[in-house]
């Protein structure tokens, strides 16, 4: 948490899994973003249902009742309703968690950015602050820690990806570079 707050931010710590909507709601009052980056962990499915869609989902009305307009989720790339992942898969809750709760910020009146890293491996290893459009194709993993906060800062500061969903993976366009095209 001191790098969060050595750059600048306030880090919130809250058991999203079982926040009350007014807690979620109290917890976002006051701030001009909110981050979405939280996540089940995988292994057992109804947790995995219950953070990655639906404390997703509630935080996203939390974040429209506070006040709080600018929202920027995490989630991966090739996440949505077709992510064709077979029903037998471990990572089909998480699929099914991540393509509901997008499909919802979707909906939501709120100026939101959806980032799909690749591939569903990412990794810790250094950022490279490069990225370019995800696709299967081009399946290099990203730094988890590194170049995806740094795509989340890009997002933010430069508001060119508001109301998309920016795949991207290792690449060789600086992230500052983040648009909607």
């Amino acid at each position: 948490m001191a790098d969060v707050r050595a750059a600048g931010a306030e880090p919130l710590v809250l058991d999203v899994e079982h926040a009350a909507p007014a807690d979620l709601e109290q917890a976002m009052a006051g701030r001009d973003v909110v981050v979405w980056s939280a996540g089940a962990g995988g292994g057992d499915p109804e947790r995995t249902y219950a953070v990655d869609r639906g404390a997703a989902i509630a935080s996203r009305d939390a974040a429209w009742s506070a006040g709080v307009r600018c929202y920027v989720t995490v989630s991966y790339l090739g996440a949505g309703p077709h992510h064709g992942v077979p029903e037998d898969r471990d990572f089909f809750p998480y699929a099914e968690a991540k393509a509901a709760a997008d499909e919802h910020l979707r909906g939501a009146a709120l100026d939101w950015t959806i980032l799909g890293p690749g591939p569903s491996r990412r990794t810790n290893r250094p950022a490279s602050w490069r990225w370019t459009r995800g696709t299967a194709a081009r399946a290099c993993p990203v730094s988890l820690r590194g170049d995806v906060a740094r795509m989340i800062a890009a997002a933010v500061d430069s508001g060119a990806a508001i109301g998309r969903q920016v795949e991207f993976v290792a690449g060789e366009t600086p992230i500052e570079r983040v648009s909607n095209r």
